[in-house]
């Protein structure tokens, strides 16, 4: 199973490598605190981090594809829960392949939205905000 995730993974990236990407100053994330409930949508610029209970996440960096800044934006994130000495995540997301990449933490949820790019529409917030 997880062969078959690595080569979808893969395949999506040398698709993503064929086209070109350009460097956002920013990323929108959404996350959700299973245990309370709590959601929200946060953008971060690079390098940029913030906390949310016992979770802090940093952008290192967010791309999307110069032909469709719309389209699949992916993100290298650091995530680090207090509760812990080394980080709970540490690599790329992809919009619209969530799970291919995916926090494993039992309480809490994180996923990459968009890139900000030029022009971009508002991104309505999470319900419970």
């Amino acid at each position: 199973m997880r062969g078959l995730a690595l080569a979808a993974v893969l395949s999506l990236w040398a698709t993503a490598a064929a086209a070109e990407m350009v460097q956002a100053e920013a990323g929108i994330l959404r996350w959700i605190d299973r245990l309370t409930g709590e959601s929200g949508d946060m953008e971060l610029a690079r390098g940029q981090s913030a906390s949310n209970g016992r979770l802090t996440i940093k952008m290192d960096e967010c791309r999307y594809p110069a032909d469709n800044p719309a389209g699949d934006a992916e993100a290298h994130l650091t995530i680090s829960d207090s509760m812990r000495a080394e980080p709970v995540f540490q690599g790329w997301m992809i919009a619209s392949s969530p799970a291919l990449s995916a926090l494993d933490h039992p309480r809490y949820d994180v996923w990459v939205l968009s890139c900000v790019y030029p022009n971009m529409p508002v991104i309505a917030p999470a319900e419970g905000q």
